[in-house]
């Protein structure tokens, strides 16, 4: 989901004019409509796929998760791997929307949100704790890709030093 769409432009026109106060409200503003746009999108999906149809939670409820289900996003905590965004813009033609990512999987249109939604009652976001070396080698090998690629895109996740290859 994106609100990013010609927001960038609107802010270099107030940069331009040295104006960075509108300029950084554009951004914020821009980021803000996203993330509550991804929100309304998952209280509808929870309406519409049953789990939550009968849902009558207050802002503060809201604001607390305490609806069924979780919606983890690529590069937090419970996923930090941001290369499986690659897969998931593939899969949803995202570049038919206009966007796109960087390198190093960064979203473009800056404003722009994606995640996966787990309606299961027992779903709870989680932290990724320290990953030992056969874990990244399993992980790379279900991936088809470099364990050293594993280990940079995890880095901080690591818990041991990888070897250098000098």
């Amino acid at each position: 989901l994106t609100a990013g769409i010609g927001a960038d432009v609107v802010a270099e026109g107030y940069e331009k004019e040295r104006d960075d106060y509108n300029s950084i409200l554009v951004k914020a503003l821009a980021d803000r409509l996203a993330e509550a746009g991804a929100e309304w999108l998952h209280a509808k999906a929870r309406r519409e796929w049953g789990y939550g149809r009968n849902e009558t939670l207050s802002n503060q409820e809201l604001i607390e998760e305490r609806y069924q289900g979780i919606r983890p996003a690529f590069g937090y905590p419970a996923c930090p791997d941001h290369r499986s965004k690659r897969d998931l813009f593939s899969l949803l033609q995202a570049a038919e929307a206009d966007l796109e990512l960087t390198e190093s999987c960064a979203m473009s249109p800056a404003a722009s949100v994606s995640g996966l939604y787990f309606a299961h009652p027992e779903s709870r976001y989680f932290n990724i704790g320290s990953i030992g070396k056969d874990q990244i080698q399993d992980y790379a090998s279900r991936l088809k890709t470099d364990p050293d690629e594993s280990e940079r895109w995890l880095a901080s996740n690591l818990g041991y030093i990888p070897a250098r290859s000098d």
